[in-house]
């Protein structure tokens, strides 16, 4: 994703969100029913012994990508995610750019498994939405926010009880890792050239605190990427692209799972 289309994005979601702001008050968020629930952890699922570490995405299309896949079924998708071993769930509720909603938030979170809004938030009232609807985690990308700004945003979510994962590209954003940060994305696709680097991911992971978990995010296509990954001492693994091109998604998941168990097993 371009650093123009980022922008053009951004700039789309402050009107998007000044539109919501008249549909729904944050009084009728606060009254939905899952805005009480206290949300599944995301961490505690990462810290487990025999944690695949995925965060499994559901995903239609992309600005880079184009359509992906819109065939495709949330509920079957996410509880296929759920049942062969993802540790958290990642959706997409743009609307305009990715094709997701906040409908396809409602039909994740009837798993029993850490869903994760993957949306560009810039306003508090994105977080309490993701809390009405049953996310677990938020997502803030360093390159949409300032460190102040993505400081107070992560506060909010830490007071609502939820987890937050913070996205950075290069070394000139580690400033942006505060207390309230629970992981740190670092994604090996370069947001100029749409170039993934794993390389670079590898260094910049050295580079970060050694009490917030790791994220690796995108062009993770195989299992040998993943292994490496994990080798290099990656916490999580944030993959869409991958399941979501396959003809069945679901299916793509059990088998990329089947396939590290086996590995695993054979070590």
């Amino acid at each position: 994703m371009s650093t123009n289309i980022l922008a053009k994005i951004v700039a789309h979601k402050f009107k998007d969100v000044a539109d919501r702001k008249q549909e729904i008050t944050i009084a009728q968020l606060e009254a939905m029913p899952l805005f009480a629930k206290q949300p599944h952890s995301l961490k505690s699922n990462l810290q487990k012994i025999d944690s695949t570490g995925i965060i499994a995405e559901f995903k239609r299309m992309s600005p880079s990508k184009g359509i992906i896949n819109n065939k495709a079924s949330v509920e079957e998708v996410t509880r296929a995610y759920q049942q062969f071993g993802a540790a958290g769930v990642s959706v997409l509720t743009d609307t305009v750019f990715f094709g997701g909603s906040l409908d396809d938030l409602t039909l994740a979170v009837q798993n029993e498994i850490p869903v994760l809004r993957k949306e560009f938030i810039i306003d508090e009232f994105q977080i309490i939405e993701a809390k009405a609807y049953g996310a677990a985690v938020i997502l803030l990308i360093a390159s949409c926010l300032t460190p102040t700004t993505a400081e107070l945003l992560a506060g909010t979510a830490k007071e609502l009880g939820m987890e937050v994962l913070l996205e950075l590209h290069d070394e000139s954003e580690l400033a942006y890792i505060c207390d309230e940060i629970d992981f740190v994305g670092i994604n090996n696709r370069s947001l100029k050239s749409f170039e993934v680097n794993i390389e670079h991911s590898l260094q910049l992971r050295n580079k970060l605190p050694k009490d917030k978990l790791s994220i690796a995010e995108s062009g993770i296509y195989s299992v040998e990427t993943y292994q490496l990954l994990k080798k290099e001492g990656f916490d999580g693994f944030l993959m869409g692209e991958y399941f979501m091109k396959q003809e069945n998604p679901a299916k793509a998941f059990e088998i990329f799972t089947t396939q590290i168990k086996n590995n695993n097993d054979a070590v």
